[in-house]
């Protein structure tokens, strides 16, 4: 089992030679960057300051444990860079739930309802996440109204996510539900047929909802359909045939529906 370090949520380390902005615990341009994420990017001045006040920036290597689940919801978590796997353990097992990208939050529906998380969540390479006290975003949402309709949207974008995974998981094989992760990260990188695994294989496994071993048998039944592997570089050399046996739906695949 990979060995997790676990970070000390209540300690952060300091940088002394660090110019902190307005009171904020990060430089002043890790705030303009954070000013124009589409969650703040509409508030007043006062709200973001007030929202901000004795959030944290968190560069965290790969294997890093940032929440556990069944602790408070402390932090609203916003990843800025790098990905991160959400994870749920019980009776002995593990598996993955959901893989977040950058712009990605967790969890949102915790920190307003101030109860526990439901999900652990660790880095699976290096990462940039924003941590912001869960008691601002409660006030701040009190006070501001285009704040508390962008987090609805958030609630809602992250509702309808779980939807589309549920369908996936009820509605494909696992060699379809491969083949359509595949495509996906094709449209959400170059385009170009050409994808590097940002999971190992154990976790996109879990994410699929297979076994390790079944896994690979996918892959090398993918081969028939121009699909080539090589460590975590997967090469799609024949894309019109992976859609033929995809059959990509947009209400399950498009995540801006």
């Amino acid at each position: 089992m990979t060995n997790i370090f676990t970070l000390d949520k209540y300690r952060f380390p300091v940088d002394h030679d660090q110019h902190y902005h307005r009171g904020f615990m990060m430089n002043e341009e890790d705030v303009a960057i954070i000013r124009e994420i589409s969650l703040f990017s509409s508030m007043s001045d006062e709200h973001f300051d007030q929202l901000l006040k004795l959030s944290h920036l968190k560069q965290s290597p790969p294997q890093v444990q940032i929440i556990t689940e069944g602790d408070p919801a402390d932090f609203l978590h916003i990843v800025l860079e790098g990905t991160v796997e959400m994870f749920s353990s019980s009776n002995d097992r593990d598996t993955t739930m959901l893989v977040l990208r950058a712009g990605s939050t967790f969890i949102l529906a915790a920190v307003l309802k101030d109860a526990v998380y439901l999900m652990s969540a660790r880095t699976l390479d290096d990462s940039k996440i924003l941590m912001i006290p869960a008691g601002n975003v409660r006030k701040v949402m009190e006070t501001d109204p285009d704040f508390a309709r962008t987090m609805v949207t958030e609630l809602t974008k992250n509702f309808r996510g779980v939807i589309r995974a549920f369908k996936e998981r009820k509605l494909r094989t696992g060699l379809e539900r491969l083949a359509n992760y595949l495509i996906r990260m094709n449209e959400q990188t170059s385009g170009r047929g050409q994808i590097m695994l940002t999971e190992n294989k154990r976790t996109l496994a879990a994410l699929l909802s297979v076994t390790p071993e079944y896994l690979s048998r996918a892959f090398k039944k993918l081969g028939e359909y121009g699909v080539e592997v090589s460590g975590k570089r997967i090469h799609l050399t024949d894309l019109r045939a992976l859609k033929r046996l995809a059959k990509p739906n947009p209400l399950i695949d498009k995540r801006d529906i």
